[in-house]
């Protein structure tokens, strides 16, 4: 290990059943529905049947393990094995991390069984809301293993930095393969279940997931005298040691005129916190990303996200859009089960590449200018696009000038 051996040990861990915590409001969240929506009599009954059966006949588990970390080139070598995510490569190095811990959540197959065979006997609805309930454990799974794992570092001074997986952006989720090789090497005992990872990367079970979790004794790049904390906007964790809030780097931008904006200060406040994503380079541009999460109008509501981005560069007026584009989030298959996708693939393709801000004009005058559309959870309409532009732009805005 490369760890000098004063440090803390990370040995092989397998718990079962693992602790985890669903709320409310992120079962809400995977199931699709707006954050400010009630949901019906009808959903209440299901999502208290999806817990009953869980906290019943549910076996989650977890498991984790330190693994050897290197780096060659722009590749990250866990235990000798070459991995070539950029996304991978950038965040650990960036981070100056010099440990890593390979870990592994499932919220068990029972869960995977149980909704086949509600799905069998004709039963969609409930099959959807166990299927997502399944989902909301194994992300609290793994965000309380990092939790966790943070404490344990904290001891020599070390921070857990946030999980990340093949198939997150900048990393192909076939590498799955190879990580799930690494993880099982050595292993001391066996998994509570069968558990295989396919040639394409997808798990077996399907809920669950493979995650990296790098240790580092600095603070990220761009932040000094901060911890990991600022970025990780897990609620509930009892480990916390700062806020979360949105983290910036690069020169602040200098303050505007008021946008006329449309929605609340506090759900902007929440967006800019946990939606965009800016990057700000040393000659002034600024790569801005914000994501939707919304559900299709049909087919029960299927949940699907959407990334919408701007190239910006400094200009007498202000920042003036340079590249305007919106696309699914990397990984979301959502947007195939939209009504407008299935009748007509290559013209929803062609509205959404082509129904953005102008190019040119500056981010205040893109606001003033783009239409409030119509809400709803999909892209089918052109005025729901247009309104989903108009979120973006307003959250990008409010982030850019009200930054923590």
């Amino acid at each position: 290990m490369i760890a000098p051996e004063s440090l803390t040990a990370f040995p092989e861990s397998l718990r079962n059943p693992a602790p985890f915590e669903v709320s409310d409001s992120e079962y809400r969240r995977l199931l699709g529905y707006p954050r400010a929506h009630e949901p019906s009599e009808r959903a209440h009954e299901l999502v208290a049947q999806a817990r009953q059966w869980y906290a019943e006949n549910g076996k989650p588990w977890r498991y984790f393990r330190e693994a050897e970390l290197n780096y060659s080139n722009d590749a990250v070598l866990i235990d000798g094995a070459i991995f070539r995510s950029p996304g991978l490569y950038r965040r650990l190095r960036a981070a100056n991390a010099d440990r890593i811990i390979l870990a592994l959540a499932s919220s068990g197959a029972g869960l995977e069984e149980r909704a086949r065979a509600l799905w069998n006997e004709g039963k969609p609805d409930e099959y959807f809301f166990l299927e997502m309930f399944g989902s909301a454990v194994v992300e609290s799974l793994v965000a309380g293993l990092n939790g966790e794992l943070c404490a344990l570092a904290s001891r020599d001074g070390r921070f857990a930095l946030p999980h990340y997986s093949p198939g997150y952006t900048e990393w192909d989720v076939a590498e799955q393969v190879p990580l799930f090789g690494r993880l099982q090497a050595g292993l001391g005992a066996p998994f509570p279940e069968p558990l295989r990872v396919l040639p394409s990367g997808m798990i077996v079970p399907r809920k669950a997931l493979l995650a990296v979790i790098g240790l580092t004794r600095h603070a990220p790049a761009g932040q000094p005298n901060t911890v990991p904390c600022l970025d990780c906007n897990f609620a509930p964790c009892q480990y916390r040691r700062a806020p979360f809030r949105h983290s910036l780097t690069g020169p602040s931008v200098a303050a505007a005129a008021p946008a006329a904006y449309r929605i609340g200060a506090k759900a902007l406040r929440k967006w800019a916190g946990e939606r965009v994503w800016l990057t700000r380079r040393e000659n002034g541009e600024v790569n801005a990303r914000f994501r939707f999460d919304g559900t299709t109008c049909s087919n029960m509501g299927q949940p699907l996200a959407f990334e919408y981005e701007l190239d910006l560069a400094p200009g007498e007026a202000g920042l003036t859009i340079r590249r305007a584009a919106c696309a699914p989030a990397p990984g979301d298959e959502g947007y195939r089960k939209m009504c407008a996708f299935l009748n007509d693939e290559d013209g929803l393709r062609e509205a959404i590449a082509t129904e953005t801000p102008r190019v040119g004009l500056t981010l205040e005058a893109a606001l003033a200018e783009a239409s409030p559309g119509t809400a709803s959870g999909c892209h089918c309409t052109s005025d729901g696009r247009a309104h989903k532009w108009s979120m973006a732009l307003q959250a990008i805005h409010y982030a850019l000038h009200n930054s923590p």
